[in-house]
């Protein structure tokens, strides 16, 4: 490896480049490792309770750790709960690690879990993940029990959502009398500027979409871990081509994602590697049937989505590294229907807007992110001009993710993209957000755009929600998925592949997964 990309990758805290690669050449000093990761955005906030997305899971990977962890072939693995044992039907026992304690210093204990647990219990974004639980109970310092209204076989999945907030350090009052457990959506919460985890990994330095410094907390419970990176360097690099440069440069030591296009170089690369997976999140658009009455017309939802050309989007603009959908639940999940197949016909998606009184159609607005999923402000640019030849004009804006969240919170548009990897692994997932009636107490439909609401389909997902038998549940969730698609409730357009970039020295193949949660505090960096 040349000294200039040793210098690069290894800093020594104080000290400039050069005074850095003298000690790391001398043998009397140890050298720092520090990791440059450039991603097409940066977190939104500290606060792992105010958003359920990608990035917040990211993140909390990071600062905080969970009571269980999914591995890489999706089982599970004992975090912060070194075991857990069902006590009765509606009963799951879990039993913490001893000497876990938060950055803060402050000891971890089955009374934290319990806060957390019943702040994420009022999360507007979390609250449908736990609806299926009817409280918590602590038995000891680090014994505790979830408690499910009727048997639920995804006690464990939910508990991959729970990590751990330090609950003296987030009680009390800040200087201005502000509460420090305030949770605010696209505020400016101390929860979302202060951060006390149990996680690897420390905050010592945040500008927003600029940058966030990482270091490694010395007190770590985890010491078994074969992680050696000291320092983390998150830049947000919007541009494609931008970030592909700066891992082909040797300026940056991992990025995600890897466009389509740039696959090729990144793997051919004699400096670099590329690390690739089968994807699970479905990228779609919601038509929101409030703002416009024409989309209240199921004719109108089949001719748009008659009118979008889904393959043809995956092989142009994917580049062939997405896999068709036609239906939120992928191959592999209980849901997943094969008899569901996209429906690409122009003729027929005229003759639904004919039929339904629209052929001289209408103008909507659209709005999708630029830097949230892969190649995103293209492909709402190609729904556009698709939806244009059955005679519905789009106002498109897209806008970077940190702006786009508060305004499809806001349904500020007539048809929004919104994309979705059920982080439970599970069917029911995407239809607690995305399609569910939408319901501000329970939590569910918090992603639904379009507010669409079928009494029918969400009695099968309470239904499936206490089904334990495996066959029957997933019988139900296909029925789910047969009237989503009948109803043409939303456009599914495809599931993402998911692509990473590293170094060569860049141990990335043993802390990437599917859910794309990298586990940096694992990451082995061999320079």
């Amino acid at each position: 490896m040349q000294l200039a990309t040793l210098g690069s990758r290894i800093g020594i805290r104080g000290l400039g480049p050069i005074a850095a690669l003298c000690l790391a050449f001398g043998g009397n000093a140890s050298a720092e490792v520090t990791l440059r990761v450039a991603l097409d955005a940066d977190p939104v906030s500290l606060d792992p309770h105010e958003q359920l997305s990608g990035g917040t899971l990211q993140m909390s990977h990071l600062l905080f750790d969970p009571l269980v962890r999914w591995t890489q072939d999706l089982q599970f693995e004992p975090r912060l709960a070194e075991r857990w044992e069902q006590i009765d039907a509606t009963t799951t026992r879990f039993y913490l690690r001893e000497g876990v304690r938060f950055h803060s210093g402050n000891p971890l204990t089955a009374a934290d879990v319990a806060w957390t647990f019943e702040r994420l219990q009022t999360s507007p974004d979390f609250k449908g993940v736990f609806a299926p639980f009817v409280g918590v109970e602590v038995r000891d310092e680090l014994t505790l029990d979830l408690i499910t209204a009727e048997p639920y076989p995804l006690v464990l999945h939910n508990a991959t959502y729970i990590f751990p907030m330090d609950r003296a350090f987030y009680s009390g009052l800040t200087e201005k009398g502000q509460d420090k457990a305030q949770l605010v959506k696209h505020g400016h919460s101390f929860a979302s500027r202060h951060v006390s985890g149990t996680g690897p990994f420390v905050v010592t330095a945040r500008e927003q979409g600029v940058k966030v410094t990482f270091q490694r907390f010395a007190d770590h419970w985890d010491q078994a871990s074969p992680g050696n990176v000291d320092q983390i360097r998150l830049t947000p690099i919007k541009e494609d081509a931008t970030r592909v440069a700066a891992l082909l440069a040797g300026d940056v030591d991992f990025i995600f994602p890897v466009p389509p296009n740039s696959l090729p170089r990144v793997d051919q690369s004699p400096r670099t590697k590329l690390i690739t997976t089968p994807g699970t999140r479905i990228i779609s658009f919601q038509m929101d049937q409030n703002r416009v009455p024409a989309f209240r017309d199921v004719r109108v939802r089949r001719a748009i989505d008659y009118a979008v050309n889904n393959a043809g989007i995956v092989d142009r603009i994917m580049r062939g590294f997405a896999t068709v959908a036609a239906q939120a639940s992928p191959q592999g999940y209980p849901g997943h229907d094969p008899n569901l197949k996209a429906r690409f016909d122009l003729v027929k998606a005229k003759a639904l807007m004919a039929e339904a009184g629209y052929a001289d159609g209408f103008t909507i607005t659209m709005m999708a992110p630029n830097n949230r999923y892969i190649n995103d402000d293209k492909i709402a640019r190609a729904v556009a001009a698709m939806l244009a030849k059955i005679n519905i004009n789009v106002d498109l804006q897209t806008f970077p993710k940190a702006q786009y969240w508060p305004l499809y919170d806001a349904r500020a548009a007539d048809m929004m993209m919104i994309g979705w990897h059920s982080d439970t692994e599970d069917s029911a997932n995407f239809h607690q957000f995305l399609t569910a009636c939408p319901n501000a107490e329970t939590g569910y439909g918090q992603y639904n755009g379009g507010h669409y609401c079928s009494e029918e389909a969400d009695a099968l997902l309470q239904a499936a929600a206490a089904e334990t038998d495996s066959a029957k549940r997933a019988e139900m969730l296909q029925q789910l998925e047969g009237i989503l698609y009948h109803d043409a409730a939303y456009i599914p357009l495809h599931w993402q592949n998911l692509a990473w970039g590293a170094g060569q020295g860049i141990g990335a193949e043993a802390i990437v997964n599917a859910l794309n949660f990298p586990y940096f505090g694992d990451l082995v960096v061999n320079e």
